[in-house]
């Protein structure tokens, strides 16, 4: 909202620090909501589902009756009821007095009522005698009497029988007012009664009106729509938008009970008719503006990884509401303050009943946007969160990891990740708790858990409602309805509706003050609707603003049970204890929530502390100079499970340990092993076990439920197996590091028998421009010069404007071989499959097996009675061997039970038709994995200056090195100087699976000169092997590296895109390494380059 008349420190959107009450205001309520989300949501809906069973409590059962459209009440027939006078003072003419009184105090207060009958419709008042008042004789459907005498007169007129009593069914009928029994009524008639009644307003409506009208309600309804686009450009589809909704219709129940409170009648004709106005003129930005800086952020947490402590997502909303919420709070303000002027304004017609709603609407929306909807916003971020661990989890389940190591890596996806030895180190606190918050669904998160989170909110939140309908009718309230849909009537036509008949009294010189009163509608009904004794009753209102009655449904019900349940709930013992019942029960649904947050820390509380513990002790044993021989005594007299702790932090050698414990003998310690209880033996009582083989060295990780500590007693026992003490003695006290590393992510997944970690020293490449988009180049290796030659080919490919990359093929194959008794039924498993019958059916089952691979071609050879059938899919972001195996064994077996070829004998599921981790003339031809092509121009200036070479020295040793000295040699895809050093480098790097390096490498790189004199190079790879999730990708170093390319992970939106973007930077480094060696090769500076670095050739 622009206002630029405001001063300055009020249009700014931040402002000056000295002057800024809104902030912390807000910033606090965010906080409190952000910290307890669930709680929030649920006790604001609870309220609101209060308020709104509030509101419908007196309107849905009809229970004060004054909604009745046919004025059966005093009160609701003086809506829009019209004073007129006549006397001296009026000149003996009529004239509206409103609530003024004549100056003549002899005149006659009378009461004008219009009794009105559909259009066309025959009828005769023919039981005057039932009636207990004498009637002027004016108008036969015009009646007139004094006021005293109005409720009964009304009751009188309930029914009035029609000219012959019956329809031409020779049913019983009458004319009855409209809505005089509507809790005996079907919703039908309901439905029907509303209709009628629009109808009669669009017809007293002028056109224009209508007109505007119509626009309104299009406007607001485009607004909605509006609101729907921009939070699907912030990535929500339809909840955010939704919810805002839900917070704007809460703001309104809360505005309406207030407004009812402050005794400020609501008309619900006026409200329909101004909302729409308010809905387009406010609008929903104030939302979408709150949502977008939440999530840039978050955006901004996720970047910080580990510079936060506590809960990043509660504070990125926190963060975002400090920034913003001055902004959003000024203009509530501005905006409350314009409608505080309407309602104190001087101008009727409802302008001033509505302005002081609208601004208790929008104090309620600003408490709601920092409350509700931040809540909202924290549980939106971590849903998020689980789809982000849900799709790698599901991914590396599928590539054929364990769940708990997809679990772990999935849970490592988060923000922001933690240092892990760092904090180790520090401190040696517990790991989890620097993580922060277990967030709201928890530190294990299901695949489930949005959805039934969704569901069960949702559910909730109707059930509660359900309820309270349920329960309406065994409340009791006399209060008076909250809106009322005839509050504020417009005024009755005096002159067209009894001009003539007040016309017909001027001649009697009678002064008189007459109230002239809406019409009473009547409609026709059948005996079986009958209205009820209580209903034609004397009501007894005894003033003119009498709004209260009967309870119309428990007279409606007629039954003893409802009364007395009624009279039950009066007690003031029984509600008192459904009060305290109440109070318990939100009480537990708190702790119910805290417990669903929380206890799941506990499942690996322990194992986390004793992890973190022994992490943090001291490493002097690794690096003790000293070798000390140590002979594990038979009846272990060694000490407890506390010895393991107090000789790690003394420094000591296992077995070493000075403990005043008195021992266990090797009977007791093979009895703990068989109850479980190995975690409770020290570490020399689990050695001498080892040993001994009562614990497989394979076993250790699983009796221990401990990683690291698994990795200690394996290295022992390896040291101090007899047949290998002589080689292996070393192994124990070597500088194999082991410690500070997360081998829960290698149980399982990367490595078996682990005894420590192979560091790699790991150099930075670049940067160089691809596809326009700027790469630093991780390469792990231990040649030197590598990295440096990269780098200088990297600066001379982006003095030429960058690198440029084409993916020309993306499948990842496996190719089975199967056998057949004779060759004629081999060749027909052979045109089955090659037919699209076979192909269709073998695609079914095997696109099946996984949401990520994706079938597309089968090729098959036959060699005898053998048939080899290579697979070729797509695998998403894995490098998909295990995926794609599975659905290889699926396939055959549909193939081999279903389509008729039982005699089918699978042999292996590969069968090195693929071909995997040798070469093979195939890859190179058909492609495997992701096939790239890279080219970069380098101008003739840049060849000379950075590569110290010439175009046509390159071009001449390319064709004469790379072309036909690899085809004097016989090579298959080896028409490169040295593409696998460099793919080697990076896989190693980056996680990938190191032997595919053999088909990874497969490339021919092509020299030439441009017209211009510059130099063309490119490098052709048809088959580049690699993933951003699963195998050593899990791993924390080698994501990290993953992670500076930006490429770590599942893509959330395009599958498969991080692996085909991690091709093209292999592709293009492998560009700049061709580029590098070649140019040192036709300068002669081979040899000198690497004696710099002392490496002797």
């Amino acid at each position: 909202m622009q206002l630029p008349l405001l001063p300055p420190s009020l249009t700014t959107k931040k402002p000056p620090p000295q002057w800024d009450p809104f902030t912390p205001m807000v910033t606090g309520l965010s906080k409190s909501a952000c910290i307890h989300p669930i709680h929030t949501i649920v006790i604001i809906a609870l309220l609101a589902s209060t308020t709104y069973i509030s509101l419908l409590e007196d309107s849905l059962f009809e229970r004060s009756g004054n909604n009745w459209f046919g004025g059966a009440k005093r009160g609701a027939l003086l809506n829009g009821s019209v004073r007129v006078g006549l006397g001296e003072e009026t000149q003996w003419k009529w004239k509206e007095i409103g609530n003024q009184d004549m100056e003549d105090k002899s005149a006659t207060e009378l009461a004008l009522l219009t009794l009105s009958f559909p259009v066309g419709s025959k009828f005769r008042y023919c039981a005057r005698q039932q009636l207990r008042i004498t009637l002027p004789r004016i108008s036969r459907l015009l009646l007139c009497h004094s006021s005293s005498e109005l409720n009964t007169f009304v009751d009188s007129v309930a029914e009035l029988p029609t000219v012959d009593g019956f329809d031409n069914q020779g049913r019983r009928r009458r004319w009855v007012q409209v809505g005089l029994d509507r809790t005996k009524r079907g919703w039908g008639e309901r439905v029907h009664e509303f209709i009628n009644t629009f109808i009669g307003l669009v017809k007293n409506a002028e056109p224009l009106d209508i007109a505007i009208m119509f626009l309104g309600y299009l406007s607001m309804h485009l607004t909605f729509l509006s609101l729907f686009m921009s939070m699907r450009r912030l990535g929500s589809n339809f909840w955010l938008a939704t919810t805002v909704l839900f917070s704007s219709t809460f703001a309104f129940l809360f505005a309406s009970i207030a407004t009812h409170k402050m005794g400020v009648p609501i008309n619900m004709i006026l409200l329909s008719e101004g909302l729409p106005f308010l809905v387009v003129t406010i609008g929903f930005e104030k939302p979408i503006i709150l949502t977008r800086a939440v999530l840039e952020a978050s955006q901004k947490k996720a970047r910080q990884a580990g510079s936060s402590n506590g809960a990043p997502i509660q504070a990125a909303v926190v963060a975002a509401v400090r920034d913003k919420g001055f902004e959003i709070v000024r203009d509530y303000i501005i905006e409350i303050i314009i409608l505080s002027l309407g309602a104190a304004s001087g101008v009727q017609g409802g302008l001033r009943q509505f302005c002081f709603l609208a601004a208790w609407i929008l104090a309620f929306d600003c408490i709601l946007l920092f409350t509700f909807y931040t809540a909202i916003l924290v549980i939106k971020l971590e849903i998020n969160k689980i789809k982000h661990q849900v799709t790698p989890r599901k991914a590396l389940e599928e590539d054929g990891d364990s769940r708990r190591v997809a679990e772990n890596v999935a849970r490592s996806s988060e923000w922001p990740r933690i240092n892990m030895s760092e904090g180790d180190a520090n401190d040696g606190g517990d790991v989890t708790a620097k993580v922060g918050d277990a967030g709201v669904f928890g530190n294990r998160v299901r695949d489930s858990s949005v959805g039934k989170f969704k569901v069960l909110m949702v559910t909730g939140f109707v059930l509660v409602n359900i309820f309270n309908l349920c329960t309406l009718p065994f409340r009791d309230n006399s209060s008076s309805t909250v809106i009322a849909t005839e509050s504020q009537a417009a005024n009755v036509d005096v002159w067209a509706l009894a001009g003539a008949s007040l016309d017909s009294m001027i001649s009697d010189k009678v002064p008189m003050v007459i109230t002239v009163l809406k019409p009473i509608e009547y409609e026709l009904r059948h005996l079986s609707v009958e209205v009820s004794p209580s209903a034609t009753g004397s009501r007894g209102y005894d003033s003119n603003d009498s709004f209260d009655g009967l309870d119309l449904f428990v007279e409606g019900m007629g039954g003893k049970v409802v009364e007395s349940l009624l009279k039950s709930l009066e007690d003031p013992v029984l509600s008192k204890w459904i009060f305290v019942a109440l109070a318990m029960s939100l009480v537990l649904n708190g702790y119910l929530f805290n417990a669903a947050r929380w206890s799941v820390k506990e499942t690996g509380h322990s194992q986390e502390y004793e992890a973190s513990t022994i992490a943090n002790g001291s490493t002097d044993n690794a690096l003790a100079p000293v070798v000390v021989e140590r002979i594990v005594p038979v009846n272990c007299t060694c000490g407890g499970g506390a010895g393991t702790r107090h000789s790690i932090e003394n420094g000591l050698p296992i077995g070493q340990e000075t403990t005043n414990e008195v021992g266990r003998t090797l009977t007791e310690c093979e009895e703990m092993l068989k109850e479980k209880r190995a975690r409770e033996l020290n570490d020399a009582e689990l050695v001498e076990l080892s040993l001994r083989g009562k614990i497989p060295g394979y076993a250790l990780e699983k009796t221990l439920a401990d990683t690291g500590r698994a990795v200690r007693i394996r290295r022992s026992v390896i040291s101090r197996t007899p047949a290998t003490m002589d080689k292996t003695s070393l192994l124990e006290r070597s500088l194999l590091p082991h410690e500070h590393y997360d081998y829960d992510r290698v149980l399982g997944a990367c490595c078996e028998n682990v005894i420590g970690y192979m560091p790699l020293p790991v150099g930075i490449a670049g940067p160089l421009n691809i596809d326009g988009e700027i790469f630093y180049l991780p390469m792990a290796t231990t040649e030197g010069v590598l990295v440096a030659s990269t780098s200088r080919g990297c600066k001379a490919i982006n003095a030429g404007g960058g690198a440029v990359t084409v993916l020309t093929g993306d499948g990842m194959t496996r190719g089975p071989v199967v056998e057949f008794p004779s060759v004629r039924r081999a060749g027909a498993a052979k045109n089955w499959i090659d037919s699209e019958e076979g192909q269709r059916r073998l695609k079914k089952a095997f696109d099946s097996t996984s949401r990520f691979a994706r079938l597309q071609t089968i090729k098959t050879a036959l060699a005898g009675t053998y048939l080899f059938i290579r697979f070729r899919t797509t695998t998403g972001d894995a490098m998909g061997m295990n995926m794609i195996s599975k659905g290889v064994e699926c396939a055959l077996h549909v193939m081999s039970t279903e389509c008729g070829f039982d005699d089918m004998f699978i042999v292996s599921v590969s069968g090195n038709y693929c071909t995997d981790k040798k070469p093979a003339a195939i890859n190179w031809i058909e492609g495997r994995g992701k096939s790239i092509v890279a080219e970069a121009i380098i101008p003739a200036a840049v060849v000379k200056s950075v590569l110290k070479s010439d175009v046509d020295a390159l071009v001449e040793l390319n064709i004469s090195k790379n072309l036909i000295g690899s085809a004097m040699a016989g090579s298959v895809g080896g028409f490169n100087a040295h593409a696998a050093n460099i793919v080697t480098a990076v896989f190693l790097a980056t996680g990938q699976d190191p032997p595919q390096n053999v088909e990874s490498s497969n490339c021919i790189t092509v020299m030439k000169k441009t017209v211009e004199g510059a130099l063309q190079i490119s490098v052709s790879m048809p088959s580049i092997e690699v993933g951003t999730i699963g195998g050593g990708t899990i791993l924390e170093p080698q994501g990290a590296m993953l992670d500076l390319l930006g490429v770590r992970g599942a893509h959330q939106t395009n599958p498969g895109d991080n692996a085909r973007k991690l091709a093209r930077i292999v592709a293009a480094a492998v560009l700049a390494g061709e580029l590098s060696l070649c140019s040192a090769l036709a300068a002669g500076h081979l040899v000198k380059s690497h004696m710099a670095h002392n490496r002797k050739v």
